[in-house]
């Protein structure tokens, strides 16, 4: 059911943002003290206009045990209220490693997908796969990453193809098992930093939603988004991040209050945007 809940919640909302929880220490204005604090106030304060949230995990555990607390504790607490989880941990390993990460996070109640590296290939997402149907849960896989540096692998040439449209492929045949509703469990990334290859991966990921990052502080807008995928918004996860977290040092304002008039101003846009282009 996560994929059909997924996309009923999204429907409701009339909105496919997702805020990333990707919290720094230095992000946190005068008066808060915390990153947990801090990521419950954007929380409370965002999570009847979103569906979902992305925590980024390297900002927590670079500090290290108390860090890695937070980190379950914001999604224990998302969770609380109504929002579904997505871990962005990008993981990808062999054997019993692969088994031990997907229970990690998978086997976690409070924590709803995760992303996940290809790179190993098949025998190293199959753990999380199978975690996927045994706790009705979801991944995105790494298709077309934002970064600009991403086209040194993801763009090499092979059968004739870039390496990202290969990967797309396996990932939407892989998917094909794990379908719930329309869409399958397995997902896709793939950055709105490059529209065109987010429209090739769209036409091969038909039954897959996409999780979009690179909107917004990385450069990528909602027409950009809007035009590659044809006007057409379903099943699709456009993430921001830094423009939530940090909308109050623009604003001036309260950064909960910062954080949802952003949010809100991008749901206008993306919806805009997308209505122009059918």
């Amino acid at each position: 059911m996560i994929m059909q809940n997924l996309k009923a919640g999204i429907d409701k909302l009339d909105n496919p943002s997702v805020v990333g929880l990707d919290t720094r220490v230095d992000y946190l204005p005068a008066g808060v003290s915390t990153v947990i604090e801090f990521n419950k106030g954007i929380i409370e304060s965002i999570y009847d206009i979103v569906a979902a949230v992305k925590i980024q995990i390297a900002m927590y555990e670079e500090r290290g045990v108390q860090g890695i607390e937070e980190f379950y504790r914001t999604a224990e607490y998302a969770e609380e209220k109504g929002l579904m989880v997505i871990a962005d941990v990008k993981r990808g390993d062999i054997g019993d490693t692969a088994v031990s990460y997907s229970k990690a996070y998978l086997g976690c109640k409070y924590i709803d997908f995760v992303t996940l590296n290809p790179y190993l290939g098949y025998d190293s997402l199959e753990p999380f796969f199978e975690d996927c149907e045994r706790y009705d849960k979801g991944v995105f896989v790494l298709v077309k990453t934002s970064n600009k540096g991403s086209a040194d692998i993801q763009n090499l040439m092979t059968d004739g193809k870039p390496l990202y449209e290969k990967v797309a492929e396996k990932v939407n045949k892989w998917g094909l098992k794990h379908i719930d509703g329309y869409y399958s469990r397995v997902g896709g990334v793939a950055g709105a930093t490059h529209p065109d290859e987010l429209r090739r991966i769209r036409t091969i990921m038909g039954n897959n939603y996409l999780l979009i990052p690179g909107y917004g502080a990385q450069g990528g807008t909602a027409r950009d988004i809007a035009e590659a995928l044809g006007g057409n918004m379903e099943g699709i996860l456009i993430n921001s991040s830094r423009k939530v977290l940090l909308a109050y040092r623009e604003s001036g304002k309260d950064y909960k209050e910062a954080a949802r008039d952003e949010v809100l101003r991008m749901k206008e846009e993306l919806n805009d945007a997308f209505k122009d282009r059918v």
